[in-house]
């Protein structure tokens, strides 16, 4: 057998088609007859829907049906998927609206035809009647006489988590350090916009719809749901998706309404989003308010923290209140925190709903504890790495109970970790002894630069479990069968990795089928930083089936005990009889088409294949610790990233490549979140950033060369010891910018509580700081 794959920097196997051009997305899917469908979405941010006429939308050239809410009023809303005892009067979106628009982007009625062009030109024909209302925004939400956006009132939910004593603790601490912190709203902002195409087999009462989305298996269920169909009578194929990123797990009115359509008209019907609707419509998240208060003995050390928060959920809460959930958990971090209480307040806003985006929730938390320790240790005269390791959870303290329940309901318990190496390796690899030498330098020439860094931990495999099939075919290939889609993270590559070597073959012989929901029975998707957790390890156990299994198959048609058997190169042997062999290909056939009379052995069923759903007890914790070295022009606000440096702990890599990949998404998603990117509303609840032109993205010269180093404590919570990686990039970027510009603005006193910190943003508190 060759060199083992599992902890390779293997190449992605993806790259070859993405890269040359034949990657296959939902917009290359050409059905003969295909239908085109165009949204009408609303103009006000709150309105009444008065009347609706899509007559004259009808009458248009190429138009074949047009959808009002009335003609889906039966539908109902879409389902709350992730309930939360603390949700009250829980709101969830209809499938079209019937009396009221909540916020600007929502969609209100369809038109099908035989074009996209003719769809688009066909909605200025529809006639909508509509009867503005006052608009929710989040300053709003709380006012008691204010306007609602829901008849039951603007408070989805309030929450309030507590670990021991922190109003004593507080009253008597050396110190107390009370601040705001405001992190605005920003977008997933995939390279590919959403979208769908459905097709209808009335012969065979089949549905077959190709989707942009992260969660096949809920959106099977959920369109078998509405349709009124039979699961196995659905199937939803994911092939390549450019990018996720959160909001595409999540179903929306199309998702529904384009399979209903090709069902009732009889042809396929495709729905492709457009930039400009992926802006209005497309979830969103960080909009939160905090107030802070940090207790600290006069060496350092953290006696209590208060957090009481504002959550703007937007419109609806389809996904509960998962968001805020997350943030009020993941404050405390790698900290020891023996006094904690936070308090969570969801607000509804006539803005577009909030749900995962990156991160989910953990950035903001990241901010919030990052920037209390770093005006915590200006305020003691501490040295910002010192006061950290006053205060980190030692490795010999694993597993950490925090005292708090998270997400999943279950306690908050760190499984594994070694947070002061992190430190250690990222003060190092920073060059921080050695930085104020630099600073001065920096001075002498007229420029401000600063180093700020910031630690994270990251619940990691939410369970309950994914679906692997394994199977080897006849003719020796391997297929992969996975429950959930990718959208850049390497699945092809890493779990073939890991099948591979459990079969002992070659992985050009392995082809992984992710996210088609006729491969495996069951999934749950690609999000939360889950698919090498729960995916991998359900591979690791079906492949060792499999492999089980052809042993057992091979003994008996060899004639010879199990344990006398090897496979090396794909090729079952007999060892001290090489003459005498099967390849993987030969069992399979054996397996698949026994001669007749013949019975597998152990009364096996037939077959070379073997499905697992490995199940998981609690999240896993990978960690890290981030250092970014930035430089900020006085005279404009403009912000330069001259170094950023990783040190991550996500357990064992499969492959180390693609975890660096990953981290490198993560951190560029990260800076833009730091001080590029950001959604804006007016006061009539308008989008003021619809277009790439306004809502900044970063760019290359935005995101310096990375430099990645990685610790590795396995997780003893599965048989690979693997945590995820796919998000934690993006916890700590935004809050270690934050802290090296503060540092490099520290003569001036520029205070930095918010995030974007935009150029307009940091140049107004610079003018305001410099003004006499």
């Amino acid at each position: 057998m060759g060199e083992r794959l599992f902890g390779a920097s293997v190449r992605r196997r993806e790259d070859e088609r993405l890269v040359t051009g034949r990657g296959r997305y939902v917009a290359d899917v050409a059905l003969p007859e295909t239908l085109h469908v165009a949204v009408l979405r609303s103009p006000h941010a709150h309105a009444r829907l008065v009347k609706i006429d899509g007559e004259g939308a009808r009458q248009r050239p190429g138009v074949v049906h047009v959808v009002v809410p009335a003609d889906v009023a039966a539908l109902g809303r879409l389902p709350l998927l992730v309930p939360h005892k603390s949700l009250v009067a829980p709101a969830c979106p209809e499938i079209l609206p019937q009396e009221t628009v909540s916020y600007a982007g929502q969609a209100v009625a369809l038109v099908v035809a035989t074009s996209a062009v003719q769809a688009e030109d066909a909605l200025d024909a529809l006639k909508v009647e509509y009867e503005p209302l006052p608009g929710v925004a989040m300053a709003d939400a709380l006012q008691p006489d204010g306007p609602r956006v829901h008849p039951g009132g603007n408070v989805a939910a309030r929450f309030t988590q507590r670990v021991g004593d922190p109003t004593r603790a507080l009253a008597q601490a050396d110190v107390v350090l009370h601040e705001r912190f405001t992190l605005h709203r920003g977008a997933g902002m995939a390279i590919e916009t959403r979208g769908l195409v459905a097709r209808w087999d009335a012969e065979l009462g089949q549905l077959t719809v190709w989707s942009t989305t992260q969660a096949p298996q809920m959106l099977r269920r959920l369109v078998a749901r509405y349709l009124k169909l039979p699961e196995h009578s659905v199937r939803i194929v994911t092939q390549d998706i450019g990018g996720g990123f959160g909001p595409k797990a999540i179903v929306y009115a199309e998702d529904i309404l384009v399979p209903l359509l090709a069902r009732a008209l009889g042809r396929p019907v495709r729905f492709i989003e457009t930039r400009r609707e992926h802006f209005l419509a497309v979830t969103q998240e960080r909009d939160q308010w905090h107030e802070v208060d940090l207790g600290l003995t006069r060496d350092g050390r953290i006696v209590a923290l208060r957090d009481t928060f504002v959550h703007d959920c937007g419109a609806f809460v389809s996904w509960g209140i998962i968001v805020p959930v997350i943030t009020s958990v993941s404050v405390p971090g790698p900290y020891r925190v023996p006094n904690y209480e936070v308090t969570l307040t969801a607000v509804y806003t006539n803005r577009v709903p909030v749900t995962p985006v990156r991160g989910a929730g953990r950035p903001q938390a990241v901010f919030v504890m990052e920037r209390m320790l770093d005006l915590a240790a200006e305020r003691l005269g501490l040295d910002r790495v010192a006061i950290r390791e006053h205060n980190l959870i030692q490795p010999d303290e694993f597993p950490y109970d925090v005292g708090l329940v998270s997400r999943d309901n279950s306690p908050r318990r760190y499984d594994s970790g070694n947070y002061p190496e992190c430190l250690r390796r990222v003060v190092e690899a920073v060059g921080w002894s050695g930085f104020a030498k630099e600073r001065e330098r920096a001075l002498a020439e007229g420029r401000a630069i600063g180093l700020g860094m910031a630690l994270f931990v990251e619940d990691t495999g939410l369970g309950p479990y994914e679906g692997i099939r394994v199977r080897v075919d006849p003719d020796g290939r391997v297929f992969v069968f996975s429950g959930t889609s990718s959208q850049g993270q390497a699945h092809e590559t890493t779990l073939a990795q890991i099948v591979a070597d459990a079969l002992s073959t070659s992985i050009d012989q392995v082809t992984v089928v992710p996210g088609d929901t006729a491969g495996v029975t069951y999934g749950v998707g690609t999000f939360a930083s889950r698919v090498a957790v729960l995916a991998g390890s359900s591979a690791a156990h079906a492949a060792a089936e499999v492999r089980k299994k052809a042993l057992a198959v091979a003994a008996d048609h060899l004639e010879a005990a199990v344990e006398d058997l090897t496979i090396e190169d794909g090729r079952i042997r007999v060892r001290g009889a090489p003459s005498l062999g099967l390849a993987l290909g030969e069992v399979a056939a054996i397996a698949t088409a026994p001669r007749p009379g013949y019975a597998l052995p152990g009364g096996m069923d037939p077959g070379l294949d073997a499905s697992a759903y490995v199940h998981v007890t609690q999240s896993t914790y990978s960690s890290g610790a981030h250092a970014a070295v930035v430089e900020v022009d006085l005279d404009t606000g403009s912000v330069r990233v001259l170094r950023y440096v990783a040190v991550d702990d996500c357990g064992t890599m499969i492959n180390p490549m693609v975890v660096d990949g990953q981290i490198h998404g993560g951190v560029a998603h990260g800076i833009g979140n730091a001080f590029l990117e950001e959604i804006i509303y007016d006061a009539a609840g308008q989008l003021a950033t619809g277009t790439l032109m306004e809502y900044a993205l970063p760019r290359a010269a935005d995101v310096p060369s990375l430099d990645v180093h990685h610790v590795v404590t396995p997780s003893p919570l599965n048989p690979l010891g693997v945590k995820g990686a796919g998000e934690g990039g993006a916890l700590p970027a935004p809050a270690a910018i934050a802290n090296a510009i503060a540092d490099a603005l520290r003569p001036l006193g520029v205070e930095v509580t918010e995030m974007p910190l935009t150029r307009e943003r940091l140049w107004q508190r610079i003018r305001a700081a410099r003004s006499p």
